[in-house]
């Protein structure tokens, strides 16, 4: 297996405008391929663009959502992944019109000779009319077997184990977060004119977005998930205007001994590129730590095994109990 260079992206995304988003997509296509890119990994959501996505009835985001592999937008991606030679991921809102179908927050990872892989979000919460992915997803990218957990997704400690122990040696995490609303270690609300008037005063903006509401706080967990399970993660996340919030940017790329090879902490638009060397795969303490592991201990991991859990209620009710007044 040789090694693979890669480029995680950051972007502010325009709501509702997919050709606007599309356009800033092929200029970082472009770019990417330039510095020898072989994958380019865009923000969760990034076509259809994410919090706009609260406000919209059934039937607006029926209108906005695309098929995969059918829709406008993947056609667009499989013409920039051949044109510029590269491997294209990116984030929209996904309608499936077959029976049990519904609409889905879902990634696509589009190759270089137009072939499509997709993935549904197993945590969904922007809109109550988004459905649950189901399925963990899996593929060769250039010799690496590759897999997708979508933001809230990487929560889940579970989702990345499953994903190693079928085999995963890169994992492709777009995000639109940072900032939120849950006051917890720092977190919380970046107020909008930071953002608006970074150019004039940036000093105040950038504190916030390297702070505990954004670079900090994905350095305190995301490196460790790539050392516990031995894997590379490219972590590519929105920056900027998302609804009223203001998202944090800080896309990274980090080896499997947690080490961040190259990241971003630009205030607008940018992205980090490095080279993942497969040797790192072939020996981590990640991975001899899972090799020793003992399933016959882990039952209770899976108790209540069944049950229909809704992401949007639990994390409501954890913002309730913080005071967070909810819309």
């Amino acid at each position: 297996m040789n090694k693979l260079r890669v480029a995680a992206v950051q972007l502010e995304h325009k709501a509702g405008d997919k050709a606007a988003n599309l356009e800033k997509i092929e200029h970082f296509a472009g770019l990417a391929a330039a510095a020898g890119a072989q994958a380019v990994a865009f923000p969760e959501c990034c076509i259809s663009s994410y919090m706009h996505l609260a406000g919209l009835n059934y039937a607006q985001l029926c209108d906005l959502a695309e098929e995969i592999p059918g829709g406008a937008a993947i056609q667009r991606l499989q013409k920039i992944a051949r044109a510029q030679r590269i491997h294209v991921l990116a984030g929209l809102l996904e309608i499936d019109r077959g029976p049990g179908g519904g609409l889905y927050n879902s990634y696509a990872a589009v190759s270089p000779q137009g072939a499509v892989v997709s993935y549904r979000k197993l945590h969904p919460f922007v809109n109550k009319h988004l459905k649950a992915g189901s399925q963990y997803v899996l593929w060769e990218l250039e010799g690496w077997k590759a897999g997708i957990l979508i933001c809230y997704d990487c929560n889940l400690w579970e989702n990345w184990r499953v994903l190693e122990l079928r085999g995963a040696q890169i994992i492709f995490c777009p995000h639109q977060t940072g900032a939120f609303d849950i006051p917890c270690a720092g977190m919380g609300k970046i107020p909008v004119e930071l953002w608006l008037n970074r150019q004039r005063d940036p000093e105040p903006i950038r504190k916030e977005i390297t702070g505990p509401k954004g670079l900090a706080w994905v350095k305190k967990w995301l490196p460790s998930r790539a050392y516990d399970t031995g894997t590379c993660v490219v972590f590519a996340n929105g920056v900027g205007i998302d609804g009223d919030e203001v998202r944090t940017g800080g896309s990274m790329i980090i080896n499997p001994h947690g080490i961040v090879l190259a990241e971003t902490s630009a205030l607008g638009d940018d992205l980090a590129v490095a080279e993942l060397d497969p040797k790192d795969l072939e020996l981590n303490l990640g991975a001899s730590h899972t090799a020793a592991r003992r399933p016959e201990l882990y039952g209770p991991l899976v108790e209540g095994a069944g049950l229909q859990v809704d992401t949007r209620e639990k994390r409501d009710a954890i913002r309730r109990k913080l005071g967070v007044e909810l819309k």
